[in-house]
């Protein structure tokens, strides 16, 4: 019988030594197996399980239940999530209106990365869009993010090193297994139309996308947020207002390109 990955999440009611091992010798009395532990949030612990059988669950939750030293919060099937908060500690902030909308700060980029390195590994079409002032990290977590995937990255529009504007693919680019990255300010205020031919070819492989600025994108183009499977937000810090007003400030289109990962 093929084993099957469920998550576990509890609340620490009771902090007593022993607390966590007790837990375990009942997992083990179940026959279910730990995969992982991390804490998660601050009195909570996550586990990564492999069970045979729901059976196994359902006696594992009404066990835990009576216990008075924890209260669960999750026992499910694990989404993207909840496997990345075990591996790193913690949740990926979330908007609570918006649920495909995730926030990260620039001291997050390694979960960052890991994140779209999962998102990446997934098959068929894929829009992504991620938002964030120059200097932030985009680019460059991006790229990272495309090589922890095993995959190719390839920019149709972007200002690395120096403005890339592309009208054409060779054959071998246009790959299903290809992570195509668009700047959306390039795509929008300075691509002619073989550009966007380009663009709405790519839109149709079953392939990742990744939009820099996706709202100046979807503002100048007949595609919408909606359109999007996820938006990224990348922040130096919690309070941190996106905005294009600094960019336009700074000429943002001058001909000298930029250095680095800087948009």
């Amino acid at each position: 019988m093929n084993r099957k990955e469920w998550y576990l999440e509890y609340e620490i009611q009771i902090n007593r030594p022993g607390l966590l091992g007790d837990i375990s010798s009942l997992l083990g009395m179940l026959s279910i197996n730990i995969i992982s532990i991390n804490g998660v949030d601050d009195g909570r612990r996550g586990l990564l399980l492999l069970v045979k059988s729901e059976e196994q669950i359902a006696r594992l939750e009404s066990i835990l239940a009576t216990m008075e030293t924890i209260k669960v919060t999750k026992i499910r099937e694990p989404k993207l999530r909840d496997k990345l908060a075990v591996r790193h500690g913690r949740y990926i902030q979330r908007d609570a209106d918006d649920k495909k909308t995730f926030r990260f700060i620039r001291d997050e980029l390694g979960l960052l990365v890991d994140f779209m390195a999962e998102l990446f590994k997934q098959e068929g079409h894929k829009l992504i869009g991620i938002r964030g002032m120059p200097r932030v990290g985009k680019t460059e977590s991006v790229v990272a993010a495309s090589v922890c995937a095993s995959k190719k990255w390839l920019f149709v529009s972007s200002t690395l090193l120096k403005q890339t504007i592309r009208n054409q693919l060779i054959k071998d680019e246009y790959s299903s297994n290809n992570i195509f990255i668009l700047d959306g300010i390039v795509s929008t205020q300075r691509a002619d139309e073989r550009h966007w031919q380009l663009v709405r070819e790519i839109m149709r492989l079953p392939a990742v996308k990744v939009i820099e600025h996706p709202d100046i994108f979807v503002q100048n183009s007949e595609y919408s947020l909606e359109d999007f499977d996820y938006i990224i937000e990348l922040r130096d810090n919690p309070e941190q207002e996106i905005t294009y007003e600094v960019i336009q400030k700074n000429n943002f289109f001058s001909d000298s390109g930029f250095g680095g990962f800087d948009y």
